[in-house]
This record gives C-alpha cells, structure tokens and sequence, in this order.
C-alpha cells in the first residue's frame, strides 16, 4: 500500500508538471484546445510562467500578446517549453498579462482516472500476493499437517491399547468388590486411580473423533454428588460447598458427566492449599466456584492445549466448551478477583422436578 501510494503521489505531481509544460506550450502556438486564456491584472507577487491553483482552474500568467502603452521598458525572458529553450519578450512593469488555465474538474477528472487505475493494479497486485502466500503456507504448513495426523493416529492407537487392560482391570475390580466384604483401603485407591484413567481415556476419545450422542434422563445431583465423592478423597485438604437441587437431565449422561469431570478436576487441581469449592444448582444454572492463585489469561482457558502451568495437558477445558457446544449448553468463565467460577446454564434441555 506505502509503495503505490507513493507512485501515485509521484505519477501526481508528474500530471501537475506536464500540464504545466503544456500550458508553456500553449502560450506560445496555442494550439491546444483543453486550456483557455484570460486578461487579467498581474499580483506583483506572482512571476511569470508559475504554476498557480485557485478554486476553478490550474493557471500559469505570460506576458501579453498585445502590451499596453503603459510598458515601457521590454526584456527578453527564456522558458523550457517541450520544443525546447525559447526566449519570450516581456514588460517588466505590465500590469495587464495573459492567464493560460486548465479546468480544475478536468484535472479531477484526470486524477480519478488514474486512482482508479492504480486501484486496479493494487487488486490484482494484492490477489496476486494472497494466492502466493496460500500457495507458501500450504506448501511451508504441509509437515506440520502431516504431524497432526501422525499424532492424531497415534493416540488413536493410545485409546485402543488402553481400552482392553482398562477394561480388564475394571471388570476385575467388579469382582473383587463382589467377594470382599469389608472396604479395603488399597482396592479403594486402585478403583480411584482406575476411574482416573477411565476418564483420561473418555477425554481423549473424545478430543479424537465426535461420538454419537445418545439422549436419556437421569438426576443431576447424584452425578454430581458421584464425582464429588470421586474427588473428595483425593483433595482431602479442600473444603467442599454443596448446594444442589433435584434436576432431571435430557441430553447425552456421558458428555455431561466428561463436562462435570473436568471442571471439577481443573478446580481441584488449580487450587491453593486449604480452598475451597463451591458447586450450587438453583432453577437451570449449575455454577462450579473454586479459590485459585489467578487467571493470567481468561480469554484463553478455553483454547486447545492452552495451560496455566506445566500441569495437566491442555485439552479439559476444550473439551468442556467442545460438549456445551454440542448439548447446547451456554457456558461462562467469570473471575471475582482470585475466584474462578463457572456457570452453565441447561435451561434448553434441564428440567425441574
């Protein structure tokens, strides 16, 4: 843009002397019909052949064809005109000369003719640019391309070499619940650790490829009151605030659940020692409230593999704002000074019983 603004500022101030030239030319043959000529009083400011501008034309004054008999003492006076250098009578002390003008809308005219040509080139110049700047980013972009996939096969393969020893162990663990009695503290902490990794992998299942979603009605509050019990243990230096009413839930019960999972995973983890956690439920808002060390950018929680610190990897929030998206679940991220809350409203498809 600096650069054909710049010509045209040149290729402008080039019209303005070839017309001035012209002018010189036409004061001499007068054999160009786009200037006219005037009589008129020289200012004794102004020189002769200077190109002036006023509201109507572009002028330059000469000496008069016809001097008065006031002039008295004549010189000569050499101009460049385009046949070259030319010496010109003139009365030093006339005050009647000859004004040779250009119409000012003609020279607008003129001046639009050739912005609007410049337009054009700078169009076609900037298409130009686009193409080849799409052409280098494909071709520059390509290896990166091609790692995403990599990437996205390789976690593809993660998800399925730990679907089948998952499954195993839970089945297992199934069992062994069934033939122990009495709570064992250590099968506790595996069922845990366990569920840790379900979720892992329901998360980058999820992160991988849109799963069909499968609606069905279930209570809100014991889904939360599910993973809070899941939690607890875990972040037993935390204080825990429940306000909950009995809801009953429309939509897809294993997104919520991933969507309940990791806000209040991101609220266990990313709290300061002795926090708190405050979950309420009233009429179609679920609010999940957490005390944290501050947000540096709020705007980017939501963003794919965006961390706050070296912790975790990346993806929880996105893929919360991925299944609000999808169960039509509107989403806030508000801070009250250190406090992060978090707010969904399920007025679409909650329903109070």
């Amino acid at each position: 843009m600096f650069i054909f603004y710049d010509n045209f500022l040149k290729e402008k101030a080039n019209m303005r002397n070839t017309i001035f030239l012209e002018m010189k030319n036409y004061s001499l043959n007068h054999e160009d019909k786009r200037f006219n000529t005037d009589v008129v009083k020289k200012a004794k400011k102004q020189t002769f052949y200077t190109l002036y501008e006023d509201k109507n034309s572009l002028y330059i004054l000469v000496p008069s064809d016809n001097p008065t008999a006031e002039t008295s003492k004549k010189e000569m006076m050499m101009i460049v005109s385009p046949a070259g250098m030319i010496m010109v009578p003139y009365a030093k002390d006339a005050r009647e000369v000859l004004k040779v003008w250009y119409s000012k809308a003609d020279y607008a005219h003129e001046i639009s003719q050739m912005q609007y040509r410049f337009l054009i080139q700078f169009l076609f110049f900037s298409l130009g640019a686009v193409i080849v700047a799409l052409l280098a980013a494909w071709y520059t972009l390509r290896p990166l391309r091609s790692s995403l996939h990599l990437l996205e096969d390789f976690i593809k393969d993660i998800i399925h070499d730990i679907n089948t020893p998952l499954t195993s162990i839970l089945l297992n663990l199934k069992i062994i619940d069934e033939d122990v009695k009495e709570q064992n503290e250590e099968i506790e902490d595996i069922r845990i650790a366990t569920q840790t990794i379900e979720m892992l992998h329901h998360n980058l299942d999820a992160y991988i490829r849109d799963q069909k979603q499968t609606n069905e009605h279930f209570n809100v509050k014991e889904v939360l009151e599910t993973y809070i019990k899941f939690f607890t243990p875990m972040y037993d230096y935390l204080r825990w605030e429940v306000e909950l009413e009995k809801c009953v839930l429309f939509t897809d019960k294993q997104a919520f659940e991933r969507i309940v999972y990791n806000l209040l995973s991101n609220a266990c983890k990313y709290n300061i020692n002795d926090g708190t956690i405050k979950i309420t439920m009233k009429d179609t808002c679920l609010s999940i409230q957490n005390n944290s060390y501050g947000v540096s950018h709020p705007e980017k929680v939501f963003e794919r593999f965006y961390k706050e610190s070296e912790r975790g990897l990346g993806i929880g929030l996105h893929i919360v704002d991925k299944l609000c998206q999808t169960l039509h679940i509107e989403k806030k991220f508000l801070l009250e000074g250190t406090n992060v809350i978090v707010e969904l409203e399920c007025n679409n498809i909650l329903t109070k019983q």
